[in-house]
């Protein structure tokens, strides 16, 4: 990719980038959230243990950028049910880019590695969820043809949607 962009598959070993990296991309909600949202937000991310078991359980891409992780998405494949996931479905957890690096087409890069893996894998069904406060991640997800399946219940009092994306 142009202006120095790698993409790489990663693992434990880049945990602490990872977990610097989801309080920055996040964080830029913060006030869209407000002060008891992004507190709730904020310990989630920043959850260790969480953090290495959805690095376990999943396929994690990132991009890097002079050294440093700036993007990040998780593949979880089928047969790991969760929230709002049928065990069928593969689906897509925690896409952030550095808000310094976005709009250089990064997280269209990595959803698209999560799809290429998703297929090379013989998974049927792609799947993530996303939010009203989320309009650039949603103008990415439906160019590639993620439909709305539904709309959830609400978290951090925002709305939020069920997209998939038919793999057959």
């Amino acid at each position: 990719m142009q202006n120095g962009y790698s993409f790489r598959k990663a693992g434990l070993a880049d945990k602490d980038q990872l977990k610097s990296l989801g309080i920055k991309a996040y964080g830029q909600y913060e006030n869209v959230l407000g002060p008891e949202h992004w507190t709730k937000m904020f310990t989630s991310l920043n959850d260790e243990a969480k953090l290495i078991e959805l690095i376990n359980c999943s396929t994690t891409f990132v991009c890097e950028h002079e050294g440093k992780i700036v993007g990040r998405i998780h593949l979880i494949g089928k047969g790991n049910p969760w929230d709002i996931f049928q065990a069928d479905w593969a689906y897509t957890r925690m896409l952030g880019i550095d808000p310094a690096h976005s709009g250089n087409g990064i997280a269209k890069k990595l959803t698209l590695l999560c799809l290429e893996e998703a297929k090379k894998n013989n998974e049927k069904i792609l799947a993530l969820h996303t939010s009203e406060f989320m309009d650039a991640a949603r103008h990415i997800y439906e160019s590639l043809g993620f439909k709305i399946r539904k709309e959830i219940e609400p978290r951090f009092a925002k709305r939020y949607w069920l997209y998939t994306l038919d793999l057959n």
